[in-house]
């Protein structure tokens, strides 16, 4: 894969922190995309940053920095920080490591706001906010430990290697086929069906799909040739 952009360096210098020398950042995940949380940083927190590559932040209760996950490990592995188009907002990509937030969830971002009657935030729906992906790897995992009605995933899981790759197989044809000579609709339509037939695949070895973004992700920017070359 080649990179087919670069980031615009700036320095601290040109961030602008508020009034109260603070400056909002927000951490995603880098390969899935997934917000994690939001929290304040102040200078000496956005340079520990940049030296430690764990995410550090400034508690305004406090009056003092800390390290997202020193006492429970669940550390934000900085990959980048990146500054929005007016300098005034930090984007903290990171490989997150446990959950994020307080409350034990993955990430900050699960209460539905209502426009209904004003009685508090409701929680969201179990996993509607994680990204879809995500969301669908806990489905075909419910299904594939399921031990009610049969389904159309339950029984992948159940004829195995087997005929899941079989099924793999028999997709693969489809697609190519589809990208040959038939519409974008078809084609997009096909693509579904492969990815969620590997995703099952995935799930039957206990190969979380992050693991295949991380493989991605390390390619990135080598081009292919070299990269396949690298293998042997």
């Amino acid at each position: 894969m080649d990179a087919a952009e670069t980031h615009v360096a700036i320095s601290i210098d040109s961030l602008k922190f508020n009034e109260q020398g603070l400056i909002p950042a927000i951490a995603q995940d880098r390969l899935s995309g997934e917000v994690r949380m939001m929290a304040w940083m102040d200078r000496a927190a956005v340079e520990q940053t940049l030296a430690t590559r764990r995410a550090t932040f400034f508690s305004r209760s406090r009056g003092k920095s800390w390290v997202k996950g020193e006492e429970s490990g669940n550390v934000l592995v900085v990959t980048e920080l990146l500054a929005d188009c007016d300098a005034d907002t930090l984007l903290v990509l990171c490989d997150p490591a446990g959950p994020s937030c307080h409350t034990g969830r993955d990430n900050c971002f699960f209460q539905a706001v209502s426009s209904g009657p004003p009685d508090g935030a409701v929680e969201a729906p179990d996993q509607s906010e994680k990204p879809f992906v995500e969301k669908l790897e806990t489905l075909l995992e419910a299904r594939k430990r399921s031990s009610g009605d049969k389904s159309y995933t339950r029984s992948l899981f159940d004829g195995g290697a087997a005929k899941i790759g079989e099924k793999i197989r028999e997709e693969a044809g489809e697609v190519s086929e589809a990208i040959a000579s038939e519409n974008g609709e078809r084609v997009a339509s096909e693509a579904a069906d492969i990815f969620y037939h590997l995703l099952v695949g995935l799930r039957f070895r206990e190969v979380p799909f992050r693991r295949v973004l991380a493989v991605l992700a390390a390619r990135f920017g080598t081009g292919g040739h070299v990269e396949k070359a690298s293998r042997g």
